[in-house]
């Protein structure tokens, strides 16, 4: 069994949970988030897990997706509006998990190394499920920081520290620029207190502190300038500066102080 397949079902399951605690009038409420609503959110994870799955189940209908959006010049939003904009809210609900674990099922039983169609290059099935924790995690968070709630994370969040890792370069790649040095020592406390390492050790170019906090960096969900993370040498630096783990063209982190858990419950 793959187990990123078991990880992504699981970050869906620990999102949905928070999700449906939440009162009908909060879904259409702005995050932080560029003021992407709860409905908004839930609905652009729900489309892509459906096209995840499609990319086992019926890659045609990938396909056909992926060119009627650019044969449209439709904007990604836009697109999962048209498409699942009908659906109530609680009927969003459930035709996302449905499909999130129907999708996990499908990976699980997959060979990691499959490669898949995508929007972008193809990818192998382990990374598109590692991709679609990533994600599920990522727009997590503004959900836990709009429900005011504290996240309680799992060693899962390992597959978006290594996700942060493996895209070192592609920082700069989707910059045009070139790394200025080799990646830095990473030295990260796991929720389960076991202490993660990445790169080559060294004491001048070094980032030490929480994972969660890590990934909170990489997927964007939070300045590092708002972390705990000890960050030393000007390659770590510029890296933490504007480290991105998705794809698609150069995305700025958010301001500092402008992504947090609110005290209260924004509803």
């Amino acid at each position: 069994m793959m187990q990123q397949a078991e990880d992504f079902r699981q970050e869906t399951r620990a999102l949905n949970r928070l999700v449906s605690s939440l009162p009908v009038a909060a879904f259409n409420r702005p995050t932080q988030f560029k003021d992407w609503t709860i409905t908004e959110v839930i609905r652009h994870l729900h489309f892509w897990n459906k096209m995840a799955h499609y990319q086992l189940s019926d890659p045609d209908q990938l396909i056909e997706h992926l060119k009627q959006m650019q044969a449209r010049g439709i904007s990604m939003r836009a697109y999962e509006a048209e498409r699942l904009g009908h659906l109530s809210e609680g009927a969003l609900l459930v035709e996302w998990v449905s499909w999130a674990e129907a999708a996990a099922d499908l990976f699980a039983q997959a060979d990691p190394k499959a490669r898949l169609k995508w929007a972008g290059p193809d990818m192998s099935a382990r990374s598109s499920m590692t991709a679609r924790q990533m994600e599920t995690w990522a727009h997590g968070q503004e959900v836990f920081d709009f429900a005011g709630r504290k996240r309680e994370n799992e060693d899962r969040i390992a597959n978006i520290v290594t996700l942060g890792v493996n895209t070192f370069g592609w920082t700069y790649a989707t910059r045009r620029e070139t790394p200025p040095g080799p990646m830095p020592h990473l030295v990260l406390t796991a929720p389960s207190g076991e202490v993660w390492l990445h790169g080559e050790p060294t004491e001048s170019e070094r980032i030490e502190g929480l994972a969660e906090e890590f990934c909170q960096v990489v997927t964007q969900t939070r300045n590092v300038a708002d972390t705990s993370l000890r960050v030393t040498g000007p390659v770590a630096t510029d890296w933490m500066s504007k480290a991105q783990c998705f794809a698609g063209p150069p995305n700025p982190p958010p301001a500092p102080g402008t992504r947090f858990t609110l005290t209260r419950a924004a509803v």
